[in-house]
């Protein structure tokens, strides 16, 4: 995996010097707005979502189901009768409105269509006060997202969103928190590659090159490829500009 500091979107400028006598001066800076158009990828990058309807995401199937070793043992025929019933409550719950996925928070969470192996994912969330959230990574939990602003220590959320919250063995808490207040959207940065992964929340970097385990079987490794999953955990939610450049295995 690349260093993390390959992935800064920004830093320092720096002045070498190389055993000469330098002078400088007239230094200025000025800073230019990022622009970008909701929902359309950058160079590189596939968009996930359209920004216009719910084409490329199915609904997460009903428990026990919802673990992937479990799914993986269903009939086609049991898979597509509990895909449908699963596609009928992703509809219910999920709406599209503004350029922006909208969650109610009584439904189950949305996942990606297609399976995803090493990436680089951006996306775009934002939870109102209170709220719980992540993102899982080929089908594993998760990416925690939480509100460490207005409920410090009731479940440990002061540590701020961006780690894998699930682990046991591996780092389970963030670097420092980054987390814009409560209405303000945040980005996420996720670069997976094997079992691990950098984490960048606006801008810093959360989480350093950390396994990911299988919440699911932890005698076992991660799975090689599995969907993404933007989870529900009971509260109404926002996501937009998810974003994916997939990495090819070496």
């Amino acid at each position: 995996m690349k260093h993390p500091g390959l992935f800064r979107e920004r830093g320092h400028i720096g002045f070498l010097g190389h055993n000469d006598y330098l002078e400088f001066r007239n230094l200025r800076v000025k800073e230019l707005p990022r622009t970008e158009t909701d929902n359309t990828a950058p160079e590189g990058f596939t968009a996930l979502f359209n920004g216009k309807n719910l084409d490329g995401w199915k609904g997460l199937l009903k428990g026990p189901n919802d673990n992937p070793i479990k799914r993986a043992a269903l009939t086609p025929e049991q898979k597509s009768e509990a895909q449908k019933e699963a596609d009928d409550d992703m509809r219910a719950h999920w709406k599209v409105e503004n350029g922006e996925f909208v969650f109610d928070g009584k439904g189950r969470s949305l996942c990606t269509a297609k399976d995803y192996a090493n990436f680089e994912l951006l996306v775009d969330w934002k939870i109102p006060a209170h709220g719980d959230s992540g993102i899982y990574l080929r089908g594993s939990p998760q990416v925690q997202i939480w509100d460490p602003h207005s409920q410090p220590t009731k479940h440990g959320s002061e540590v701020g969103s961006g780690a894998f919250y699930n682990n046991q063995k591996n780092p389970s808490k963030p670097l420092m928190v980054a987390d814009k207040p409560i209405g303000q959207w945040n980005r996420f940065r996720i670069i997976m590659v094997g079992e691990r992964a950098h984490i960048y929340l606006n801008g810093e970097l959360v989480t350093r090159e950390t396994v990911l385990e299988n919440y699911w079987d932890r005698n076992q490794p991660l799975f090689a490829s599995g969907q993404i999953e933007l989870q529900n955990h009971g509260d109404a939610l926002w996501f937009k500009n998810i974003y994916i450049r997939e990495i090819p295995a070496k």
